[in-house]
């Protein structure tokens, strides 16, 4: 079921809105508009388990990165108020049609295509939120916290369910697993989460990372690969 937004008010503003956040789409010269990037929480059953969960099934969960949370220059500053900044590689999802309670066997006609992405997350304060049941969004959400890479249409790849997802620091394998580990699939992860919110072309969702998560430092290279989409290499500054 497709839904549409409400339109738009007019007037003048009082002050000059922030631009789009756009990405770029691999091959073209086109601009990906992001809306929304929603992201989910241990879908890699080994992750769950080194973070101390068990991996079973379970429905999945979600929180929010902003879109200018997006960071396209290739560095990452190291950001304050924080002695643990960790790295989570992702595939990244990119819907062209939302709606609301999107039919699993339809919901892959909604992605317009994949990225590579880090879920760059302060787990010092992270944790303490965890311990008091407070939102993620300062461990989450934070300035430059979301470098993703172009946009593959699936036009041209069609939908990886397999393929090799890891990440190397300064030449060193840290992460490494495959995309059939997903706990939740692509097409499962986009008709849950329709159900919970009405979802809009430009959406992105960062689908869960794999095991091997750790602390970065300022001088860290990263470079990050998911097998048919690309590459993604960032600089922490």
């Amino acid at each position: 079921m497709t839904q549409t937004g409400a339109a738009a008010p007019t007037g003048p503003l009082l002050f000059s809105a922030a631009p789009t956040v756009t990405l770029p789409v691999a091959g073209t010269d086109a601009r990906f508009p992001v809306h929304r990037i929603y992201c989910v929480g241990r879908n890699y059953a080994a992750h769950a388990v080194e973070m101390g969960f068990d991996p079973d099934k379970e429905p999945p969960f979600f929180f929010q990165k902003n879109p200018d949370n997006l960071v396209r220059t290739g560095e990452f500053p190291y950001p304050p108020a924080t002695a643990d900044v960790h790295h989570e590689i992702e595939l990244v999802v990119a819907l062209h049609q939302g709606g609301v309670d999107i039919p699993l066997e339809t919901a892959l006609d909604h992605v317009f295509g994949y990225a590579v992405g880090l879920d760059m997350t302060r787990r010092d304060l992270q944790g303490e939120a965890k311990k008091m049941g407070r939102p993620w969004e300062v461990g989450k959400a934070f300035e430059h916290s979301a470098p993703i890479g172009p946009l593959v249409p699936a036009s041209a790849i069609g939908h990886p369910n397999q393929g090799a997802i890891w990440l190397d620091v300064n030449g060193q394998r840290r992460q490494a697993g495959d995309l059939d580990q997903m706990i939740w699939k692509t097409q499962e992860i986009v008709s849950y989460l329709s159900g919970l919110f009405e979802l809009q072309p430009g959406d992105l969702i960062m689908t869960g990372t794999p095991a091997g998560v750790g602390a970065v430092v300022k001088g860290d290279r990263l470079h990050g690969h998911v097998d048919g989409i690309g590459d993604l290499e960032v600089v922490v500054v």
